[in-house]
């Protein structure tokens, strides 16, 4: 078993303690943590403070929720104030009167300020209480020489304060308090982002965008292993549990100690009693989590789209022509639900990121819908015939070669576009798909399309892909006379940097797995764990 709950995620560790670190050495650069829900990021901030310990340093914790602005004020003082004493030789306590009484000696200044704060906030007196608070932090630093680091999980839940010009008065103490360091972590990515570029967008004190992706392949199975070390875990089973979850830790984690409470049963019946038993935890998560739909006029489109994607329906003119809509006002509820982050998308393709969730969509939640009686066993044994179903899926497209997965989806191109990696492109509807040898030791084989208009050429390399395959790659290109040619190498391990610099030169694409995947969702077809 895996003792700690925390898994992988150094490079992430590694950039927070260098720059907290440089906010020592008087270089201040904020951060913004962005990523799914459930995919990790307060625990990644939990374990780097159950590690932290720097007596220079105050670090702030404070998750952003509803409440007043009193509220707000007296949690954020207490916590800068608890934290300012934790290294004392103080007996400290959770209670803010005695927090101010005990660090007036310290500081002050400070506790002077946070008196005519308070008072203020008892009387209800109009003062701009964001940029109040916040210049705490550089009071602080002023007396004592420690810089505050203040962490806003959440944080686009300030705007519950209702506090009037948040983001400009936030901006103006982001610019001059320079010895205070922000960290403000998100789930709605599409919302925060769209915060960073325009409310706190500086010239001086913006944020380094840090995204927290779910795991990769590789770290999925290393924390697969570590989990059931003890037992035994199937090659393939192990493979289904990685495509099915996406690498979500949430899931990974929930799944295994399930699995491991009951060794004895089937994956089927363990996923039955997470998401179809009305007590399973992912059932009544997601249930909830449809509830914000809920107050909205548009509710029941937005629930019929999500729905649709969950069925594999990906394409917006298809989800266009299934609801009986012009595309122009479904692209806005498509934007909607984008904000929402119920949905991401790519081009002229919508997804669910979040896997498991779509499945639920599919099998629970529209199957209850769909279901003419309420015969609970009927819908058990439907929901557990799909599981199977899907495993099965898997598991056959698991045992074909990478080129043969790759041939089928080329197949499915109908001319749409679709964006990788900030690149948009078009997946042409060829007219021809064959296998290509290169007769070349450099890689392993090879697929070429052609349609009326376009040439695709793409190659496979298992090993590491360096600047001598690119260069090798690039000749053979060459015999090809088509003026619109597609160049892609497919590998399913590094890519030396040089080869990487040399692919850019020669407009040749270089794809991981991650990358196939991408596609392989938005067709509805099973990922390749490879």
């Amino acid at each position: 078993m895996i003792k700690e709950k925390f898994f992988a995620r150094e490079s992430h560790l590694s950039i927070l303690e260098k720059r907290i670190r440089d906010l020592k050495d008087g270089y201040r650069q904020n951060i913004a943590i962005l990523g799914d829900e459930l995919v990790g990021k307060t625990s990644l901030i939990f374990n780097f403070l159950n590690k932290f310990c720097d007596p220079k340093i105050i670090i702030l914790y404070l998750e952003a929720r509803p409440e007043t602005i009193s509220s707000f004020a007296r949690r954020f003082i207490g916590v800068l104030l608890y934290n300012f004493l934790v290294n004392s030789a103080e007996p400290i306590k959770e209670d803010l009167e005695f927090l101010i009484a005990k660090s007036k000696k310290y500081i002050p200044q400070t506790t002077e300020k946070i008196n005519t704060i308070l008072a203020a906030l008892e009387k209800r007196k109009k003062i701009n209480i964001i940029p109040e608070l916040f210049s705490l932090c550089e009071l602080v630093k002023s007396e004592t020489g420690k810089s505050c680091v203040v962490i806003f999980d959440e944080f686009q839940n300030l705007e519950n304060l209702k506090v009037k010009d948040l983001y400009e008065e936030w901006s103006k103490s982001l610019i001059q308090q320079k010895n205070t360091m922000y960290i403000i972590i998100s789930s709605q990515k599409y919302r925060a982002r769209n915060i960073l570029a325009k409310n706190l967008s500086l010239l001086f004190g913006n944020f380094e965008i840090i995204t927290v992706e779910p795991f990769d392949i590789k770290t999925s199975e290393r924390y697969l292993e570590k989990k059931f070390s003890l037992k035994q875990i199937n090659p393939a089973l192990k493979s289904f549990l990685i495509h099915f979850t996406g690498g979500y830790p949430f899931y990974l984690e929930l799944i295994s100690d399930a699995f491991l409470k009951n060794p004895q049963e089937k994956l089927e019946d363990v996923l039955e009693g997470l998401l179809f038993e009305p007590c399973g935890a992912l059932n009544q998560r997601f249930s909830t989590y449809l509830k914000r739909f809920m107050d909205s006029s548009e509710s029941q489109d937005y629930l019929s789209i999500i729905h649709l994607v969950s069925k594999g329906h990906n394409k917006i003119r298809d989800i266009a022509h299934l609801m009986r809509q012009p595309q122009k006002n479904l692209l806005l509820k498509i934007n909607n639900l984008q904000e929402l982050d119920a949905l991401s998308r790519s081009a002229d393709f919508v997804a669910i990121s979040d896997r498991v969730f779509s499945f639920w969509l599919k099998f629970v939640y529209q199957g209850k819908i769909d279901s003419l009686t309420f015969d609970a066993r009927n819908q058990r044994e439907l929901f557990l015939e799909n599981i199977k179903n899907s495993i099965n899926e898997f598991l056959i497209n698991a045992q074909k070669p990478v080129a043969e997965r790759i041939h089928e989806l080329l197949k499915l191109f109908t001319d749409e576009s679709i964006q990788i990696e900030k690149k948009r492109f078009r997946l042409t509807h060829f007219r021809e798909i064959k296998t290509l040898d290169f007769n070349q030791r450099n890689f392993n084989d090879g697929l070429i399309g052609r349609s009326n208009e376009a040439l695709w050429i793409i190659a496979f390399k298992r090993e590491v892909l360096t600047e001598e395959d690119i260069a090798e790659f690039a000749r053979e290109c060459k015999k090809y006379r088509h003026k619109l040619q597609r160049k892609i190498i497919v590998t399913n391990s590094d890519i030396e940097t040089n080869a990487r610099l040399r692919a850019l030169e020669e407009k040749i694409l270089t794809w991981n797995i991650n990358n196939l995947n991408q596609i392989l969702d938005l067709f509805s077809r099973p990922r390749i764990i490879a």
